[in-house]
This record gives C-alpha cells, structure tokens and sequence, in this order.
C-alpha cells in the first residue's frame, strides 16, 4: 500500500500530553513518530489527551493527562480511551499500541493489524497478558536486549530523534550530568559518588518517582553548588542542560530497555559514561560515544577520556543510528509488510 494511502491509528498513553511539557518518554517517542509518518503523508489520527498538540487528527476523550490532575480516576479513564481507539479501529489500516499490555485484551475484538511497541517491561507478573495475545499482535522491541524469549517480534526498532531540536554543545558547564527518573534503578545516588571522586560538580534533572529515595540518599548531598538539583526540565532546557555536560552519567542498577536521554545527550556532542547492562552496549559505541564501565571507579577513570572525545563525532555518529528519519523509516517498513501480508 503506498504510504500517502496508509491509515494509522496511534494509540497514546494518557498519563501526559502528547508531546509532554516536561516528563512523559513513551508519548515523546509517540510525538516524534506521529510527526514523523504525516510529514510522509500517512493518515495518523492520535489517540491521547485533549490538550495533546498534533498535526495528525486528534481524538481525544480524557481532558487531561492523569499524572497532572489527580481527580481523574486512571482506571475509568485508560478503560475509556483505549475502548474510544478500538471502536475506531476499523477506519485504520494498522493499530499502534503504545500503551503497554492493557489493550492487548481487546484485540479478538476488532479485524485491524495491531502493532504494540513494548516500552520496557515494568514486571515480569505482565508477561501473561502479551503471551495470551501473542497469536494477534505484532510485537515491537525497542532494544534488543529488552526482547524476552516467551514473546516473537515482529521487529526491533530504536528510538529516533529530531536532531535540530538538539544543537552541538560544548560541554562548557564543566558539570557531569544525571538526567532521568529520580529512582534507585536510574543510578542518581552512584552519580553523586562518582562526581565526588573525580572533583566535579553535578547537576540532577528529573522527575522524582520514589520520594524516600530522594529524601535518604540525594537530598542530604544538595547544596546548590557541588550537587544541584533542577527538577524536570522541558525539551528546550533538557538540550541546554545536555549541551553544557561534559558527560552524561547513566549508571543504571537494572537492565535499561532503552535510555532516551542518552541518544539526546550524543545529538547535543555529550558523551555516555553508562553501566554495561541492558540497551547501554547496543546504543553506546565504546570509545566512540563514550565509555561503558562496571563500577564507579571506572566511571571516574573513564571522564577524562569521554571529555577528550571530539563531540561533533559523537553527534554524527548518533545522527547515523538515532535520527528521527531512520525510526520512522523503519515503522513505515513494518507496516508495509502487515498490510502486505508478509508480517
């Protein structure tokens, strides 16, 4: 089918906008993807919240993102929003879950091709729900080491980015960087070890998702100047913030599925320092766009050589395997074969 002909139906998540003002990684990726097919011409009406911004068509039942207005019951409003999209799906010619495994139920219900991106699982206890509908969806992998081996996939498909939005910095701020959830998997507490050691300020961006972790082990360490919390930040001021790195610390204590925030700080010429665990291996070239290390003293050993790493390379390399054109290239290959029949 030619791509001006293609109808897709986005499923969005609807815990933030579409895209999010400052949080909100999975209706990111759902931002730059929709983008992305309708400016090659693919029909994309957005399923999200109604104050989302699209060029695609919005169709929109909750009023607003969940995680922003606490008087909204999740449970009424996911139920409705994902029944709005499925009662719509027969006007689509591919369905595209991006809302974890709760619309996998619906899916004997309807004729429509479904694809289901799986953003990282968050328990092994959901696995059940993608292996009973196995047989009906087209499972999307968003790294390889995030597959499991109960589930077959249809493709695996990298994150991509707008690199405008994101412009070659200097890593002038003379700061290591923590951008991310503020949560004991994400390694915010590691990153504060590991600038210590080398004698280098941090700077801390990020939502906060375990408030007991924040209060015991980063807020006693905040004093505005050697460690500085900035909170979540929204896009404009996350490539800022990026740019004036002179590395990201991602010293993860689980198995990343993906990593946005590292693809974002090698579009801006900041290199990684990541633990080899997870997606880190598959989206940091070693020595290229930074360093993968075991433990905090060869994070602390590996600055020296990240910030000698010249950062327009970085940027190009990233650019080559990240880009926001290669993602949607490769969704819009997937498709072709479903509709096709070959997938």
């Amino acid at each position: 089918m030619p791509v001006k002909g293609l109808k897709v139906a986005m499923l969005a998540p609807i815990s933030w906008r579409v895209p999010p003002r400052h949080y909100g990684p999975w209706e990111l990726v759902v931002s730059r993807l929709t983008e992305g097919l309708v400016e090659r011409g693919v029909d994309v009406t957005l399923f999200a919240t109604a104050d989302s911004v699209t060029s695609a068509h919005l169709e929109a039942v909750c009023p607003r993102p969940l995680s922003e207005d606490p008087s909204l019951d999740a449970a009424v409003w996911e139920a409705i929003h994902i029944g709005h999209a499925f009662e719509h799906a027969k006007h689509a010619d591919i369905l595209h879950n991006h809302y974890d495994f709760m619309p996998l139920t619906y899916s004997g219900l309807v004729d429509v091709p479904i694809v289901t991106t799986i953003h990282g699982f968050s328990s092994p206890r959901i696995l059940p729900a993608y292996e009973r509908y196995a047989d009906r969806v087209r499972f999307v992998a968003i790294s390889d080491a995030d597959r499991v081996p109960q589930l077959s996939y249809a493709a695996t498909i990298h994150h991509g980015i707008p690199f405008d939005e994101y412009p070659l910095g200097r890593g002038d701020g003379g700061y290591l960087l923590f951008f991310g959830r503020i949560h004991p998997d994400k390694g915010a507490a590691e990153a504060i070890d590991v600038a210590r050691r080398a004698g280098l300020p941090l700077v801390i961006a990020g939502i906060v998702h375990d408030e007991a972790y924040f209060a015991r082990d980063i807020e006693p360490h905040l004093d505005g100047d050697r460690v500085r919390f900035v909170g979540s930040v929204g896009p404009a001021d996350g490539a800022r913030l990026l740019g004036g790195a002179v590395a990201l610390l991602q010293l993860v204590n689980f198995d990343e599925p993906f990593g946005l925030s590292m693809i974002e700080a090698m579009a801006t010429g900041t290199p990684v320092i990541g633990t080899a665990r997870g997606s880190l291996p598959e989206v940091v070239d070693d020595g290229v766009t930074g360093y993968l290390v075991k433990d905090a003293a060869e994070a602390v050993a590996a600055i020296p050589n990240a910030s000698a790493l010249d950062r327009a390379a970085v940027r190009r390399r990233a650019a080559e395997r990240f880009s926001r054109e290669r993602m949607v290239d490769a969704y819009l290959a997937l498709y072709a074969k479903i509709v096709a029949g070959e997938a």
